[in-house]
């Protein structure tokens, strides 16, 4: 991967174009074992729900390549409860769960989300009807913060409802049919992952503590607030 300043050029379709030539003329001749094996089908390790905000990179996070991880994207890496909109959300959990049989799901908050953002300010989605009507899915998350950290500065207040969205997400996850029947039996495991933009810090969820801890064991640089959530 080439990582570029993000102000080079001053067309981005053509640093696009002339990325994708690149990779045809010096990446891929290099690699025609690597992916005529991925041409072959697919296994991934895991389920990454993560949200279309430009500045993640699953793979990139995750030192993995592609064929690593079967991704589901969209504003906000909402997981709609089953039953309240039928969609390419639960038709790709179900596809991961039931079709390649993975045993991991992540679900992968960030900072810095304008999803988070606009549950906060809702005022600011006038102009967005379609988006306010799709973080209407993320009302519980909403109702949580406001019952438990109204009371919290702006800063720690987002930081929280980062957290706690990611845990409504996961127990969203539990009401769709396939993954209920495979957590019943033990064969599948859910994680919640918070990745920090600037810091690269990730934070996972720690059951037994209720909170948020560093992945690598290390002391949070962030705010974790004690969660007594059920994800």
């Amino acid at each position: 991967m080439r990582m570029r300043p993000v102000c080079e050029g001053i067309n981005p379709l053509r640093d696009i174009v002339e990325g994708a030539s690149h990779f045809q003329q010096a990446i891929a001749p290099e690699a025609r074992e690597f992916f005529g094996n991925l041409a072959a089908g697919q296994a991934p390790k895991a389920l990454f729900v993560t949200c279309s905000d430009s500045r993640i990179n699953p793979f990139l996070i995750t030192d993995t390549n592609p064929g690593d991880l079967f991704i589901m994207r969209n504003a906000g890496h909402i997981v709609p409860p089953y039953g309240a909109a039928k969609g390419g959300a639960e038709a790709t959990v179900e596809f991961a769960v039931v079709a390649l049989g993975v045993e991991d799901i992540i679900v992968c908050g960030h900072s810095h989300c304008g999803a988070i953002r606009g549950l906060m300010n809702p005022e600011a989605l006038e102009q967005m009807p379609a988006v306010r009507q799709w973080l209407s899915l993320a009302e519980p998350t909403r109702a949580i913060v406001a019952e438990n950290f109204a009371d919290l500065p702006e800063r720690e207040r987002t930081e929280a409802m980062t957290q706690v969205h990611v845990l409504t997400q996961m127990a969203n996850l539990r009401t769709l049919p396939p993954v209920a029947a495979r957590l019943a039996k033990g064969k599948l495991r859910l994680h919640g992952w918070v990745y920090h933009i600037g810091s690269s810090e990730i934070l996972v969820w720690n059951r037994e503590a209720h909170r948020f801890g560093r992945i690598d064991g290390g002391e949070p640089l962030h705010f974790c607030p004690e969660l007594r959530l059920e994800a």
